[in-house]
């Protein structure tokens, strides 16, 4: 006869249900390196804001000289000039080059901005503007840039109506200078 102890059926043991310590530490290296780049994506979604909102703030100054620039009843001097100022509770460092243009009546200004404590080579922000006064009538006509008159739309160069005998307009002519030929405004369709 068999013993007793034979007989019976053996125990199979199975292992504790869970996970293993290696295999907890393997989740966890995972979930803190995706950690780490959310991290890091949320830090330079925030530095962006930080950067684009001091760029916005840069070029409303800038816009602001420029806009100042212009309401002067006298054009700027064509010089360097710069100023500090304060918006948005912080220093600003404006800089301003006014130039002569080619046309007499008109000023450029180039104007760049950075915060007051940023290094000179830093611009955040750069806008260039014009001053002059009107070179021609509103509503158009031709422009004498050599100072001869100016005809308006729909008038010969005595002022008058200049209809020929068919009943179609000319369209005005600038008196030339000296062997330049003259310039012509095309036919608009208001004109009719």
């Amino acid at each position: 006869m068999l013993p007793r102890a034979e007989a019976m059926p053996r125990r199979v043991e199975r292992p504790a249900p869970g996970f293993t310590l290696i295999e907890v530490l393997a989740a966890l290296v995972i979930v803190a390196l995706g950690m780490l780049g959310v991290i890091e994506a949320v830090s330079q979604q925030a530095r962006n804001g930080a950067y684009l909102r001091e760029k916005t703030i840069a070029h409303w100054i800038a816009m602001n000289v420029v806009t100042e620039q212009r309401l002067q009843p006298a054009p700027p001097p064509v010089a360097d000039s710069s100023d500090d100022v304060e918006f948005a509770g912080q220093r600003w460092r404006w800089s301003m080059r006014d130039t002569q243009t080619e046309v007499q009546s008109l000023r450029r200004m180039d104007v760049s901005v950075r915060p007051a404590d940023a290094r000179d080579d830093v611009v955040l922000a750069s806008v260039t503007g014009f001053y002059g006064s009107a070179v021609g009538p509103a509503g158009g006509g031709t422009i004498a840039w050599n100072g001869a008159g100016n005809a308006a739309p729909g008038q010969g160069e005595d002022g008058g109506d200049s209809e020929e005998e068919d009943g179609n307009k000319n369209p005005p002519v600038t008196p030339p200078a000296e062997g330049v030929p003259p310039i012509v405004n095309p036919k608009n369709d208001d004109d009719e």
